[in-house]
């Protein structure tokens, strides 16, 4: 078999696996299921794919690919300070959750993964077929891609002038991130018509976005600083 063959066979089995997470959960999903969705035999998947867990850090590594594409091209609009870039990524990011719920909920799954991961006592529950899944092996190396690119982006800011000089770039960002991710985890509660808080979707992602406007550009008077290390405020 080719490689254009083999990489067509691995993308309609991706294709197939993803409809069905998004629908039913991983754990619903049987590789029966998989295969009769990509219209293959259950061999077949099999021979592209060790296990279902193997399937589903692939489906994985294709969301952080697909994370990682919304990140570059935010970071390649031309003409862009720093701040504008942050902002357009944020309102990306959005989107992308939006319509990827299924991605996005295998990044924060791999995010949890890597809390256990790092710990070598916890690691030892992690089911050993996701330990030996090819596919998390090169999540291992890429799942910090998308923060590179983000890293970058703040970094640019400094340089331009449209963020705050005293602005540690990893730090930063990191922050920034997280506070994204707790945007799209907080979403669904917002957007419950019976709770008692009132605020609108609409009004809390502008004042979202304004808040981090803030805390990166500070005040006009803000100076650079000879040595600052590690500092968001």
């Amino acid at each position: 078999m080719g490689v254009y063959e083999r990489q067509k066979k691995e993308k309609e089995i991706l294709e197939a696996a993803i409809q069905l997470f998004a629908s039913k959960g991983y754990q619903s999903t049987k590789m029966d299921e998989v295969a009769k969705s990509a219209k293959m035999s259950k061999g077949l998947i099999y021979f592209y794919y060790k296990n279902k867990e193997d399937l589903y850090m692939a489906v994985t590594k294709k969301a952080f690919e697909e994370l990682k594409d919304v990140f570059r091209d935010t970071q390649k609009t031309k003409g862009k300070s720093g701040i504008d870039l942050i902002k357009m990524l944020i309102e990306n990011f959005i989107r992308f959750t939006e319509n990827n719920r299924m991605y996005q909920e295998a990044i924060l799954n791999f995010m949890g993964l890597m809390a256990q991961y790092n710990d070598l006592e916890k690691r030892k529950h992690i089911d050993p077929l996701i330990l030996e899944s090819p596919n998390f092996t090169h999540l291992l190396e890429i799942h910090h891609d998308p923060a590179k690119i983000g890293i970058q982006i703040i970094s640019h800011g400094v340089r331009d002038g449209s963020m705050r000089p005293d602005l540690q770039p990893e730090i930063t960002f990191y922050t920034i991130w997280t506070m994204m991710i707790g945007y799209e985890r907080l979403r669904g509660p917002i957007e419950y018509e019976n709770k008692e808080i009132k605020i609108s979707t609409e009004n809390w992602q502008n004042g979202f976005i304004k808040l981090i406007n803030d805390l990166l550009v500070g005040t006009i008077q803000a100076q650079r600083p000879k040595a600052v290390q590690g500092s968001l405020f």
